[in-house]
C-alpha cells in the first residue's frame, strides 16, 4: 500500500528537496528561469516584434513588379492585396526584362499556365537583382505575393482536393496581417525554444551539483547519513529530472494563456521528460568521470550541441517534433520520435546507474 509518508522520507527525496533549494542560491539559474517566464507570459505581444527581426519583409517600403504571361490577371490581384508590390503590366516577358535591365523595376514576375498529368498549374518565373541587402527584402517581398497567389488558388480548388487539410489555429487578435510570420515563428523557433532550454539548463546544473560535492569533499560527507551513491545521484537526477517538464508545463499554460493553441500537451511534456533524462544523464556521467566542474561543462556543452546537430539526420529533427506535435499535425514518425526517446532516456540513466554501482565511493574523496 503507498504510504505518503515513506516516501517523504525516502533519503533520494530529501536529496531533490535539497538540490531544488539550492537552486534559489544560482543567481545565474534563477535569471535563465525569470527570461524564460517573461517570454512565456508575455508571448503575444513578444512574438510580433521578435519576428520583425526575424523576417527581413517586415521592413517598410514598396518594390516595382514588372508582371508578364498569361495568368498575369492573377498576380495583379495578388499585388492588390499587398501593401508592398506595385505591379506593372508588361505585354511580353521580354519587354519586362527590358525595363528589369533599364531599372524601371525591382523585379520581373512571370505567370503561366501549365498542363501536367494531373491537371493545370500556373508555372512562376521570377528575376530579381544580383546579390546585395537590397535582393534580400526583394525576394522576401516576392514571396508574401506568391503565398498571396497560392493562397488564392488554394481556396479556389479547394473543391477539388481528395483530402481534408489541417485546419490552421485561431489567428491572436494582435498578430498583425501577416499571421504566416507570426504562425512560422511562434511553432518553429519560440515553442521549441522554452521546450528544450529546461533540459539543457538541467543537464548543466547536475554537473555543477556533482562537481561541486566531489571538489569538495562532501560527498563522503553525505554517505556518512547513511547514504549510498546510488541514492545520492538519483536524488540529483529527480530533481533536475521532474523540473524540466514542470517548467514547460507553465510554458505551456502561459502561451495558452496568450491564445497560442498547443496541442498533444501529455505528449510534448513527456518528449521533454525524456530529453531532460538523457541531458541529465550525460551531465552525471561527466560530472562523474572527471570530478572537475569546467571541464565537465566543456564536454558537457560540446557533447549536447553535437548530438543536436547530428539529430538533424534522424527521420524528424525534435525540433520539428515538438512543433508538429504543437501544432496538431503529427504522423507516424512524429509518435515513433517520442517513443524512441523515451527509450533511449530509459536506457542511457539505466547505464549511469550501472556505472555508478560499480564506482569505488572512497575514490571520489
Amino acid at each position: 500500500m503507498f504510504n505518503p509518508l515513506s516516501l517523504a522520507s525516502d533519503r533520494r527525496v530529501t536529496i531533490a528537496g535539497r538540490e531544488i533549494s539550492a537552486l534559489s542560491r544560482e543567481k545565474t539559474i534563477v535569471l535563465a528561469l525569470i527570461i524564460q517566464l517573461f517570454i512565456a507570459a508575455f508571448s503575444s505581444f513578444l512574438v510580433v516584434g521578435l519576428t520583425s527581426l526575424y523576417d527581413p519583409g517586415s521592413a517598410q517600403g514598396e518594390i516595382e513588379v514588372a508582371v508578364s504571361g498569361d495568368q498575369q490577371g492573377k498576380l495583379l490581384d495578388a499585388a492588390d492585396e499587398s501593401a508592398s508590390v506595385s505591379a506593372t503590366v508588361y505585354d511580353s516577358r521580354a519587354g519586362a526584362l527590358a525595363a528589369f535591365e533599364n531599372r524601371e523595376v525591382n523585379a520581373v514576375v512571370t505567370a503561366r499556365s501549365e498542363r501536367t498529368d494531373q491537371g493545370s498549374r500556373i508555372a512562376i518565373d521570377a528575376a530579381v537583382p544580383a546579390e546585395s541587402f537590397e535582393t534580400t527584402l526583394i525576394v522576401v517581398t516576392l514571396r508574401e505575393l506568391l503565398s498571396e497567389l497560392e493562397r488564392t488558388e488554394r481556396g479556389e480548388r479547394a473543391d477539388f482536393l481528395e483530402f481534408t487539410p489541417v485546419e490552421r489555429p485561431a489567428q491572436p487578435p494582435d498578430s498583425g496581417d501577416d499571421f504566416t510570420q507570426y504562425f512560422t515563428f511562434t511553432y518553429t523557433i519560440l515553442i521549441p525554444l522554452l521546450l528544450f532550454l529546461p533540459p539543457f539548463i538541467s543537464g548543466s546544473v547536475v554537473v555543477d551539483s556533482v562537481t561541486e560535492e566531489i571538489e569538495q569533499g562532501t560527498l563522503a560527507l553525505l554517505r556518512v547519513a547513511p547514504v549510498s551513491l546510488t541514492d545520492i545521484v538519483d536524488g540529483k537526477a529527480f530533481a533536475m529530472i521532474l523540473l524540466a517538464p514542470l517548467q514547460a508545463g507553465l510554458w505551456i499554460a502561459l502561451l495558452q494563456f496568450n491564445d497560442i493553441s498547443i496541442s498533444y500537451v501529455p505528449a510534448l511534456l513527456l518528449f521533454v521528460l525524456a530529453v531532460a533524462t538523457i541531458t541529465t544523464a550525460i551531465g552525471l556521467f561527466l560530472g562523474l568521470i572527471t570530478g572537475k566542474r569546467q571541464q565537465a561543462q566543456l564536454l558537457y556543452s560540446m557533447i549536447v550541441l553535437l548530438l543536436f546537430g547530428a539529430a538533424a539526420t534522424l527521420p524528424e529533427h525534435p525540433a520539428r517534433t515538438a512543433a508538429l506535435l504543437a501544432v496538431d499535425s503529427p504522423t507516424a514518425t512524429t509518435f515513433g520520435h517520442v517513443a524512441g526517446f523515451t527509450l533511449l532516456a530509459a536506457a542511457g540513466y539505466a547505464v549511469v546507474r550501472w556505472y555508478v554501482g560499480r564506482l569505488d565511493p572512497e575514490s571520489l574523496s
